[in-house]
Formats: C-alpha cells, sequence, structure tokens
C-alpha cells in the first residue's frame, strides 16, 4: 500500500506552481457546472419540451461552442490566452444565471448558444496556457491534472446538483453555476497575472502552417468528432435511459455520473504515467481508449440487469482517461507546427462539432427506433473511429512527426 502510495504522489510531482493555479481555478469553475448533465431532464420535465426540441437546442448548445472555439482560438493568437480565459469566466457567470429566466423554444436556444459561446471561448485558450506554463516533459501529465481538476469537480457537481433539484429547484442548479464561474475568474485575475506567472515553454514559429491545411490533423478531427459522439451520449440521452428504462431517481442518476469522476481522480495521473513509459505512440493509446468507450454500449444491450450501468460506466470511464490526455499531448505536439491557437481551436472545435451531431442525433433515434438501436448505431461509430486513428497512426509514423 505505502509503495502504491509513493507511486500515486510522485505521478504529480515536477508540474509548475502556475499549472497547478490553473487546475484550482478549473476545479471551481467545473464543480459548479452542473447544469449541462442534468439539462436533458430539465428541458423534458421542468419545461416539457419533446425528445425532438430537446435534440434540437442541444444543436445550438454544440453551435454555441464550435464559434466560441473558434473565437477563441483566433483571439487567443492575437491578444493572448490569459485575457480570453477572463473573459470567458466572468461572462460565463452572468450568462448561466440568465439561462434561467429563459423558457420559450427559441429563446432557449439563443440562450444555450450565447452561453456556450462564451463559455467556449475558454477551452483553446487553456491548452495554450498550459503548454506555456508546462515544461515539454510535463505537458501530457499537465492535460492530465487539469482533466483530474475537471473531474474532481465533476464528481462532486452532479451529486450536488442531484440533491440540489430533489430539495429546492432546477433554478438553484443555474445560480451555483453562475457563482462558481465568477469565484474562478477572480481567482484568474489574481494567480495567473502576465506579471506573475512563469511561462516555461513558449512556442516562436516565424514560419507558423496553417492548421488548415494539415490533412493528417484533419484526419484526426475527424476521428475525434466520431469519438465525441459516442461519448458525449453519457451526457445527455444516457441519463434519459436511466430514468426510462431503469427509473434511476435525479440523485441516483448524479451518483452513478459521479462515479465516473470519482474513478477519474484515482486511477487517470498514474494510468497517464503507466502507459507514457511505453514505447507507444500517443495515437495508439487513444484507439485503445476509445474502443473501451463503445465497449461501453456494448455491455448496455448485452442485458437488462442494473450492474450493467456501473459496468459500462467504469469502461467508459477508462476510455476517456487515455482518449482525452493522448489526444491532448498530440494535438499540442503538432501545433508546434503553425498558430497555437489555430490548432487548439480545432481540436475544440471537433468535440463542438460532436455536440451539434450527437446529442440531436441520439434523441432522435431513441425517438424513432429505441435506445437499443441508437446504442448499436454508437457501437458502429466506435470502430469506425477505431479504424481511423489505425490509420493515422500508421501514416504519422511513416512521416516522423508523431
Amino acid at each position: 500500500m505505502k509503495k502504491l502510495y509513493l507511486g500515486y504522489i510522485s505521478s504529480f510531482q515536477g508540474l509548475s506552481k502556475e499549472v497547478w493555479w490553473l487546475a484550482l481555478i478549473t476545479l471551481i469553475n467545473r464543480a459548479g457546472t452542473m447544469v449541462i448533465p442534468f439539462l436533458s431532464l430539465y428541458l423534458t420535465q421542468k419545461l416539457s419540451f419533446t425528445l425532438a426540441d430537446v435534440g434540437w437546442i442541444m444543436t445550438f448548445f454544440g453551435l454555441g461552442s464550435v464559434v466560441g472555439s473558434w473565437i477563441g482560438g483566433k483571439l487567443t493568437d492575437k491578444i493572448g490566452y490569459y485575457k480570453i480565459m477572463a473573459f470567458s469566466l466572468l461572462g460565463s457567470a452572468l450568462s448561466f444565471v440568465a439561462l434561467q429566466f429563459l423558457d420559450t423554444f427559441w429563446s432557449i436556444c439563443f440562450g444555450i448558444f450565447t452561453v456556450m459561446l462564451i463559455a467556449d471561448m475558454f477551452r483553446p485558450a487553456v491548452f495554450v496556457a498550459l503548454s506555456a506554463y508546462s515544461k515539454p516533459e510535463n505537458k501530457t501529465r499537465s492535460v492530465t491534472l487539469i482533466r483530474l481538476a475537471i473531474n474532481l469537480g465533476f464528481s462532486a457537481g452532479p451529486a450536488i446538483g442531484g440533491l440540489i433539484i430533489t430539495n429546492m429547484s432546477y433554478g438553484g442548479l443555474f445560480w451555483f453555476d453562475g457563482i462558481t464561474c465568477f469565484f474562478a475568474g477572480i481567482l484568474l485575475l489574481n494567480v495567473l497575472n502576465p506579471k506573475r506567472a512563469k511561462v516555461l515553454d513558449e512556442v516562436k514559429n516565424n514560419a507558423p502552417k496553417s492548421a488548415y491545411n494539415d490533412f493528417p490533423y484533419w484526419l484526426f478531427f475527424v476521428s475525434m468528432i466520431l469519438f465525441g459522439f459516442i461519448f458525449l451520449q453519457y451526457f445527455s440521452t444516457v441519463p434519459l435511459y436511466y430514468k426510462e428504462i431503469f427509473t434511476l431517481t435525479e440523485d441516483e442518476i448524479g451518483l452513478l455520473l459521479g462515479f465516473n469522476g470519482f474513478l477519474i481522480f484515482l486511477f487517470e495521473m498514474p494510468l497517464v504515467q503507466f502507459f507514457e513509459k511505453k514505447a507507444w505512440s500517443n495515437l495508439s493509446i487513444v484507439m485503445i481508449g476509445c474502443f473501451l468507450t463503445f465497449l461501453s454500449f456494448v455491455v448496455l444491450n448485452i442485458s437488462g440487469w442494473i450492474g450493467m450501468l456501473v459496468i459500462g460506466m467504469i469502461l467508459m470511464s477508462f476510455g476517456e482517461m487515455l482518449v482525452f490526455p493522448f489526444s491532448n499531448a498530440f494535438a499540442l505536439n503538432r501545433a508546434k507546427r503553425g498558430n497555437q491557437g489555430e490548432y487548439l481551436a480545432l481540436y475544440s472545435i471537433s468535440f463542438s462539432v460532436s455536440h451539434i451531431l450527437g446529442h440531436n442525433s441520439g434523441f432522435h433515434l431513441i425517438d424513432l427506433f429505441g435506445f437499443e438501436f441508437t446504442w448499436y448505431f454508437m457501437i458502429m461509430l466506435g470502430i469506425i473511429a477505431c479504424l481511423l486513428l489505425y490509420y493515422l497512426n500508421r501514416r504519422v509514423i511513416i512521416q516522423g512527426n508523431d
């Protein structure tokens, strides 16, 4: 046990003070982001929208994310990551609070679009900041620490969110989101001011290549869309599956989603450290994670035993632990070829496109064909993503620029 404990602690050593501050800011922000996992339930049960309506609303969610990530990447290259992160956090605080006062279809579509536009400007900016605050050999673990903060916050957020809904109302979630975004923004202004923060790896490229002309990166972009398509079902259609098929309550759903964050808190950093020591490419590890994720949908269709929900969550969680850190590491390495904001905005946009396609398609598939067919569809997409990653990995190895 002592050896395991020391090994766990050693996986966190060597990271810069700025990365730890960025992780704390992310933790505070993410702990409050509890509206998103309950959004489909809020729209169907509180506001009585149909599944088709919810699908279109989630499409605007994704569109806002795409536009926000694109603008965030452009502005990060022009005015710097610090200003973009601060604006995104403080702007999100106001927009989350305002969202609860919207109750018509088009007003919610516009509100969700605006919230995600402001919130997701943060994503390319935080990746560039993370790269700047990390030594080259620590970048994957730095990404993992940020993800650990996200998931630690997420493990508490849905559980608290379920209790808030049960004992208060859905409105309390929006206030909690707004307050936590505000405090995260104030903390960032105080501890990561450019006059105090130390940059460890500033990338300067006098002849940057455009991400839009990088064909292998576009293959990577498509594979991440496919992965995001199936992964994001766990935050829209799968909670509905828990509710309708297994009749779980909101607080039980929150605890099951929170279990995902708990697993990541325990295992992700040691898992990443373990795989970093292997002579495997980033894309090979991403492919393994993608396989585990679509396997989580296989078990949902195996039987109606409620324990399969836990097994599916475990498989998805370990898949997520491998895909996100190592796909991010691939994107960070590739971004050195050109403008970092542009490359990392594309990486963020791939998941935004998944939001546009995944939620809407998932709800419509369930509405037309049911849950079982929908999970088989996700399995098929997962297989295609794995094959695409395999091809891309072979191509990148031959070119020698992973």
